[in-house]
């Protein structure tokens, strides 16, 4: 698990460009499914049929990580950008980032005033992301352009994965494990799959634009055939000690059974199921109810008549950051969990409300 999160996370795939990670993921998969492809929108769908009879279930996790792209070039070479999915503008200054450009991956850094200048505006001012400008080192327009930049070219935080803490409980430090861990997990699970036999068919699903929308899971679920989903994402923690933290979801203390977030009021069917296993294959695991949050679990469960679907959170700390954390722990019992929900199907499963 430690060797695939660590390179997903050095692939950049912002909202729309998850070319890096669909093909990747592609050719990972390859010998190891019955069927993949990549549809018009660039979804990643696998199959894995079963050795018996059963229900077609849906796994899924996003590719794309939050990150930029480029509005305008300025005569003295800086860039100027947009956001591609959720950022706090109070953590985008002095951040190194990766510009995509035409035939390489250009180092930069976003911009910020010199200490020295601090007494001379107001240090509590927060500047938006329009007011911000990417540095790479151009001297002029013609330069950037020459060095392979151009307006629509993506931008991500720069690779810097880590891992950090004692080794009783290692957590994992960097960018897009939001949801480069969920996609590490449901890799994990299709390499268990080639010596388990398993009933039914599981259908593996990397979506792209998560982030800005859950535009890609509701494209690819339209022309799927499932009977239940699960969607694997990350969720944001409440264990910091900032006063509007509530303390009820904490790192390395377990997957995330969700229960409800913006996006989905999890079938109960589904989330009894999961409490069920979780209990009796002693997988560590926290109720989550957090409106703060949407997954692709709610545009998979208003697909066609409608879906059961579950979710399996990945406490995460500082999401949507450079510096994102998880757990090594919750990483091993989220896919411990997804697996134990494959392995107890059979032809007389069902999903009822």
């Amino acid at each position: 698990m430690e060797k695939l999160l660590r390179r997903l996370t050095e692939l950049s795939g912002p909202c729309g460009h998850e070319q890096n990670v669909a093909y990747y993921i592609k050719d990972y998969v390859k010998g190891k499914a019955d069927h993949v492809e990549i549809d018009g929108l660039g979804n990643v769908i696998v199959r894995k049929n079963g050795t018996k009879p059963g229900p077609k279930v849906l796994l899924t996790a996003h590719m794309d990580e939050v990150g930029f792209i480029v509005k305008k070039i300025e005569e003295n070479g800086f860039l100027r950008f947009e956001k591609l999915g959720g950022h706090d503008d109070r953590i985008l200054l002095a951040q190194e980032v990766k510009v995509l450009g035409r035939d390489n991956e250009i180092d930069g850094v976003i911009g910020t005033l010199s200490a020295h200048f601090v007494k001379f505006e107001d240090p509590t001012k927060v500047r938006r992301h329009v007011q911000l400008y990417i540095d790479i080192g151009a001297r002029s327009k013609q330069e950037a352009i020459e060095m392979g930049v151009e307006v629509g070219t993506p931008v991500t935080y720069a690779p810097n994965l880590k891992m950090v803490g004692p080794e009783s409980h290692k957590l994992v430090r960097g960018k897009s494990l939001d949801d480069r861990s969920g996609c590490a997990v449901l890799l994990s699970i299709l390499n268990d799959l080639q010596d388990e036999e398993f009933a039914g068919e599981v259908t593996f699903l990397f979506t792209v634009q998560e982030e800005v929308g859950l535009r890609g899971a509701q494209a690819a679920i339209n022309k799927l055939e499932v009977d239940a989903a699960i969607a694997i994402d990350t969720t944001a923690v409440s264990d910091t000690p900032e006063d509007i933290m509530d303390q009820s979801l904490e790192l390395g203390a377990g997957t995330g059974i969700k229960v409800m977030d913006f996006s989905l009021i999890v079938q109960r069917t589904m989330k009894e199921k999961l409490l069920e296993l979780a209990k009796k294959h002693a997988i560590a695991y926290q109720l989550e109810v957090f409106p703060g949050i949407g997954t692709d679990g709610g545009a998979i469960a208003l697909a066609d008549k409608g879906i059961p679907t579950g979710v399996l959170s990945i406490p995460s700390r500082y999401t949507h950051s450079p510096v994102e954390v998880v757990s090594m722990h919750d990483l091993e019992a989220t896919k411990d969990l997804a697996k134990a929900f494959l392995m107890q199907l059979d032809e007389n499963t069902t999903f009822e409300f």
